[in-house]
């Protein structure tokens, strides 16, 4: 019966992840680790413009076709808890990293009640990540629009279908609320729901870290400071791991 459940599993086109088996229950988890020894990562490697430095690592990043390169697990606050999930980057610039979600949200809640939020990219291949901090706000409705209008039709209905972060009853819920969707906008013409749209994190501190050998890592922190003619620029700092 076991052989044949997991022989079921693999062929399951709506679950490709093979079976991986039961762990040990004596598997001492403590005991899982990894030297790491890709790079190293020196104070004249750095631009001294950490948004350049951010999208250096991130071309690598794609370059190294790691899965979902541009995924960060975005940390928010309501004022008595932290909560964390992933999001995807989709765009950057000076101005800040900006990412989509429904406004009713609970990380748009957050975002409400506490503007602060914290970003990591952990990019495990290349034994790096990168800590961007930072208060959030919305961005403007033709932005928005913008890149609304490029996503996929699928996409577009699927923002139109969830009440993000509401609970439902069951998943019959949501395929009925998209078969409803796909009938109202079967011409083809997707708008731009209102509660729909983009926040940008406007960044205070970046942190660049780089594993090594041993556990001593490098690490390094932009901060914001103003030099003789009153320009902002940043100081860089090496951290100890």
């Amino acid at each position: 019966m076991k052989r044949r459940a997991q022989a079921a599993f693999a062929k399951d086109p709506l679950n490709p992840i093979a079976p991986m088996g039961a762990p040990s229950p004596d598997q001492d988890i403590a005991a899982l680790r990894r030297n790491y020894q890709r790079a190293s990562l020196r104070s004249v490697d750095l631009d001294a413009d950490p948004v350049e430095q951010f999208r250096r690592w991130l071309q690598q990043a794609i370059a190294a076709d790691l899965q979902e390169a541009t995924a960060m697990v975005l940390s928010t606050f309501d004022g008595k808890r932290p909560s964390s999930r992933t999001v995807l980057l989709k765009a950057f610039d000076q101005r800040g990293f900006v990412f989509f979600t429904n406004y009713g949200s609970r990380k748009a809640q957050d975002i409400a009640a506490q503007a602060n939020v914290s970003l990591l990219f952990p990019w495990y291949g290349l034994e790096r990540q990168v800590a961007i901090m930072g208060p959030a706000e919305r961005i403007s409705t033709a932005e928005s629009l913008a890149y609304f209008s490029s996503r996929p039709f699928g996409s577009r209905l699927g923002a139109w279908v969830s009440q993000q972060s509401e609970v439902i009853s069951s998943r019959h819920i949501l395929e009925m609320k998209w078969q409803e969707i796909q009938r109202r906008f079967a011409n083809g013409e997707v708008p731009l729901p209102e509660f729909w749209g983009g926040f940008r994190v406007a960044p205070i501190e970046f942190e660049f870290w780089q594993g090594r050998e041993n556990r001593l890592n490098d690490r390094f922190r932009y901060r914001p400071q103003k030099d003789s003619n009153h320009e902002q620029t940043w100081c860089i700092e090496r951290l100890s791991p």
